[in-house]
């Protein structure tokens, strides 16, 4: 499975083209200035796809999108410190 994750600091989110690509690629008719990719699925094939596709051109002055790929059987969930941002196994917490 590829997930999609930030790997500078700043945080997660997809230049105007990126968005306009996901946009097109989903069929959506909403207008890419109400469009919030903070609430993307990071494994949504479009979304890896667009990411992939542009390279570097789909990164923001504070992103910078990179396609990880992890195991199929795994339970896994995204951890950041200051936007920066990686793949982890989920694992049972307590506070």
């Amino acid at each position: 499975m590829k997930v999609v994750i930030n790997a500078c600091h700043g945080g997660f989110s997809l230049s105007r083209e990126a968005k306009q690509a996901y946009v097109a690629k989903k069929g959506m008719t909403q207008p890419v200035s109400e469009f919030f990719d903070r609430y993307l699925d990071r494994d949504d094939p479009v979304l890896v796809a667009v990411v992939e596709e542009l390279g570097t051109a789909a990164d923001t002055s504070v992103s910078e999108l990179r396609v990880v790929e992890i195991p199929d059987d795994v339970e896994w969930q995204i951890e950041e410190y200051d936007g920066s941002e990686w793949v982890a196994e989920k694992h049972r917490t307590w506070c």
